[in-house]
């Protein structure tokens, strides 16, 4: 009898995890997508440019990139119920901060809040996870499920976005967070149990800092330069002091004993080549989706309800795609599967480039399909074949690598591409054509990576030898490791 109502109670126990623990996923990946449907209200409401919706994306973006490895280490060391549920009031009360914003400044510094916040939130929910199911084929049916509560943020996100929007304005996106994190507060500070690594590894505070130092200056001169002029003195002195901190964050790296970027995984051709490709598919895949509800709203003129739900191709076609990528990979190899999907992917973003204000939308959701069908092929093979150049041990490491270059290749994105449509703008020329432009840069430097990949790559099988290879929590990327459970 004892034995059976302590089996019962685990297995309860174990579905409020699961449910928490999603939850919590489910309200990040909701808002990596429910702001960009919100972009145009913010834009007309907060009397702001180009410029400043840019930094309400990347000043998220730019914190999640940089601190989720230290996340995740975080976590194991001091406590991953706690890490979690500091994230989860972090990032709670951030939004609240940004429902709130009376000016781009505030809303500004609670994107920052709300990036620190998910950093500690996704990696320690799915270290807490794995601690409480050890057995592997357990634990890979509840990352499994916490993965369809990611896919499901991720595609509700446009639609959300649009109807919230739509109905109360921009601040009701950010609102939406408040009852969610309460319910997770309540509810993980009764049922949570406490798990940590001894032996996890030192956080990289100079490296962390360093980092963000670097990638924030090119950032902000990719961002500004549109708006104060190329040459102005503050732009050359954002890129020098750029390039000089980050060159610092190398040396640094290169002589600590736990540095949070190991370059020496670099020396593997393998790892270089996928993790710069997955660099591509951030900037390529985040830039050009910063601007699809400004395009539906600014320049067909649809609502932000319906453009909310126009951009839903993109996001529905990943889900859909995203668990089948890891076993084409399997089947037809690596190379030939990533290569197809960057060059469906760059063919659509410049078929996208070629839209105007009386397209049809027939003729327009195809095109964001196939954008969505492109990338989803690429990214978890891309993973796969990071984890499959590294040693066992080090999997999870090349996991959370592979997340964080493809989260930096976002930030430079949304910066890149926008500051294409601004320089055509002060040439006179319309957003419309600004908006062409960028679609077509962003699809040039995506086939520009079918060809770095096809030449460097030999013919391999890395997604097979990345499945059997366990993943290290305190370095594993969420959404990686959730793409990797679903194949």
């Amino acid at each position: 009898m004892a034995p059976s109502q302590t089996s019962a109670g685990s297995r309860s126990s174990r579905a409020v995890l699961l449910a928490v623990t999603g939850l919590g996923q489910f309200m990040v990946l909701l808002d990596n997508t429910i702001v960009g449907a919100a972009l145009p209200d913010m834009q007309q409401r907060l009397h702001t440019q180009l410029t400043g919706l840019q930094w309400i994306v990347d000043a998220y973006v730019l914190l999640v990139a940089m601190l989720l490895l230290s996340g995740g280490i975080f976590a194991d060391r001091f406590g991953r119920k706690r890490v979690y549920l500091i994230g989860v009031v972090v990032f709670t009360a951030a939004s609240l901060l940004c429902s709130l914003a009376p000016s781009l400044g505030w809303l500004i510094a609670g994107r920052v809040l709300q990036g620190i916040g998910a950093a500690a939130l996704s990696p320690a929910s799915l270290a807490l996870l794995a601690a409480a199911y050890p057995v592997a084929g357990e634990r890979i049916k509840a990352i499994g499920l916490w993965a369809g509560f990611s896919g499901i943020g991720l595609a509700a996100g446009p639609v959300a976005g649009g109807v919230l929007t739509d109905a109360f304005g921009w601040p009701a996106i950010f609102l939406v967070n408040l009852p969610i994190g309460a319910i997770l507060l309540l509810v993980g500070l009764r049922s949570l149990e406490e798990t940590r690594n001894p032996n996890a590894l030192t956080i990289d505070v100079p490296g962390t800092v360093l980092s963000i130092l670097g990638v924030g200056s090119v950032t902000y001169g990719l961002i500004e330069g549109g708006a104060r002029g190329w040459t102005a003195p503050v732009i050359l002195g954002s890129f020098a002091a750029g390039v000089l901190v980050l060159a610092a964050f190398v040396a640094v790296e290169a002589r600590r004993s736990a540095p949070m970027l190991p370059l020496r995984l670099f020396r593997e051709r393998l790892f270089t080549v996928s993790n710069t490709a997955m660099v591509v598919v951030g900037f390529a895949l985040m830039g050009a989706s910063f601007f699809f509800s400004q395009f539906f709203v600014s320049v067909q003129g649809s609502s932000i309800l319906r453009a909310g739900l126009q951009t839903l191709p993109v996001s529905v076609a990943m889900v859909v795609v995203s668990p089948y990528a890891g076993r084409l990979a399997a089947r037809y190899g690596f190379r030939i599967v990533v290569t197809a999907g960057l060059t469906l992917a760059g063919l659509g973003l410049l078929a996208l480039g070629m839209m105007h204000a009386d397209t049809g939308y027939e003729t327009v959701w195809w095109r964001l399909g196939i954008v969505g069908t492109g990338f989803a092929l690429t990214m978890s093979p891309l993973t796969g074949a990071a984890i499959a150049a590294v040693s066992p041990q080090e999997g999870g490491l090349a996991s959370g690598i592979s997340s964080t270059t493809r989260q930096i290749g976002a930030v430079l994105g949304v910066a890149v591409l926008g500051a294409i449509v601004r320089t055509r703008q002060s040439g006179g020329a319309s957003f419309e054509t600004g908006l062409d432009s960028a679609f077509v840069a962003a699809g040039v430097i995506t086939l520009a990576a079918v060809v770095f990949t096809g030449l460097w790559l030999v013919r391999s099988e890395p997604a097979k030898s990345a499945a059997a290879q366990p993943m290290t929590m305190a370095t594993a990327s969420p959404e990686d490791v959730a793409i990797q459970a679903r194949r």
